[in-house]
């Protein structure tokens, strides 16, 4: 009996003649994600079985492989011959753990017989099965309808696997098989949401953040690389680029009408994105606005915003409110860190009164006060690039 961990995926299913580079770009995924332990990954017809995982690499290794986005659903299993008398002992042994306490509990049989040369029919290893774990454990009795319990067989090509655990993944799409895209991260709650959330759907995840030492500390910093860190659990690797905003943003403040700096500011931020994305391959830009969050979100200060660059802006929380983006940043375990009391260079200079209702042309007009060009080539240049795993 060889321990295995047997995975899922359901959104592959649909890509027809597609389907095999999404399933060896999976294959990639759970690899990367279970390094450095050496395992050996194999697809067969709808599954991809993990082999090499030790005992006590097993808890370790199935929470690595719920982040991975393109699994539906994961199961420790065992690999056994396929021969009646070793699956019957092997679903006894499975079920063993689960009931020894005598507790009260109900159970069902599932069977999957992919191979139908096998001699018993899918129905026929239900009951033979359910009939044997009766007389195993008498604290156990038959619910097909809610039973507590799921033990399950697969009849392979090459083996039989038993499990009774169904674990689910993240969902999604392999990272990598839809481009990639440059979000702007800042410390706070919503950023690092969406960006899960377009890595997600496949979407390979450089970052940007913009810092203004000294009026944002190194904490601010690390806090902003934690963050990052967290995110790349789920994301793979991460190219960070941090980005010195101290002179552009006192020169708004300093030039341009008061009530526009934080549209001013976004959009300055965004021609820096752009340029940087372009330089490293991205195809568009991620934000975590939300409409009518802050005096900045509104679908006027967005459309000003999306006017300082030619490249789609992506924003997955749209329509999201606080709590909302909340309850997934508690989920996918950035909401702690993200709270930490550390200011980003977005909240150490906010006008009393700031526009809500900008127009294109007027926050053209604004911008066209300064000469940026040079301060954004500058920043640019003293931009530091952090590779995050």
């Amino acid at each position: 009996m060889q321990r295995v961990i047997l995975v899922r995926y359901a959104e592959i299913h649909l890509k027809g003649l597609n389907r095999p580079f999404f399933e060896r770009l999976l294959v990639d995924r759970i690899k990367q994600a279970l390094e450095p332990i050496r395992v050996n990954v194999e697809r067969e017809q709808g599954r991809i079985f993990v082999y090499g995982v030790e005992e006590e690499q097993l808890k370790d290794s199935m929470e690595r492989l719920k982040r991975v986005f393109g699994i539906h659903s994961i199961s420790p299993a065992c690999c056994v011959d396929k021969d009646w008398n070793t699956i019957r002992d092997a679903a006894i042994a499975e079920t063993k753990e689960l009931v020894q306490n005598g507790t009260p509990m109900t159970f069902k049989c599932f069977a999957r017989r992919a191979d139908k040369r096998f001699m018993m029919t899918s129905e026929q290893i239900c009951r033979e099965l359910g009939h044997e774990l009766l007389e195993a454990y008498p604290n156990l009795s038959v619910d097909v309808h809610r039973p507590e319990l799921k033990v399950t067989v697969e009849i392979r090509q090459q083996s039989a696997f038993v499990y009774t655990k169904e674990i689910l993944g993240a969902g999604g799409m392999p990272v990598g098989s839809n481009g990639k895209a440059m979000l702007l991260i800042s410390g706070g709650i919503d950023s690092p949401v969406a960006g899960y959330m377009i890595a997600k759907r496949g979407v390979v995840l450089d970052a940007v953040h913009f810092y203004s030492y000294p009026y944002t500390s190194e904490r601010a910093r690390d806090k902003v690389v934690e963050l990052a860190k967290l995110v790349s659990r789920y994301a793979g690797v991460i190219n960070l680029y941090l980005v010195p905003f101290t002179d552009i943003q006192l020169t708004i403040y300093d030039k341009c009408p008061s009530t526009e700096t934080t549209v001013l500011m976004r959009r300055l931020m965004m021609k820096i994105a752009e340029r940087i994305a372009k330089d490293t391959g991205s195809l568009a830009l991620i934000t975590g606005e939300s409409i009518g969050q802050v005096a900045s979100q509104t679908i006027e200060s967005l459309c000003v915003t999306d006017d300082a660059v030619s490249m789609p802006v992506f924003r997955p929380l749209i329509g999201f409110d606080k709590e909302e983006i909340i309850e997934k940043a508690q989920r996918i375990g950035t909401f702690e860190t993200s709270i930490l009391p550390y200011e980003d260079c977005c909240t150490v200079f906010v006008p009393k009164h700031p526009v809500t209702k900008p127009k294109v042309d007027k926050l053209r007009e604004s911008e066209a006060l300064v000469d940026f060009e040079p301060m954004i080539e500058d920043a640019i240049a003293k931009t530091e690039k952090l590779v995050i795993r």
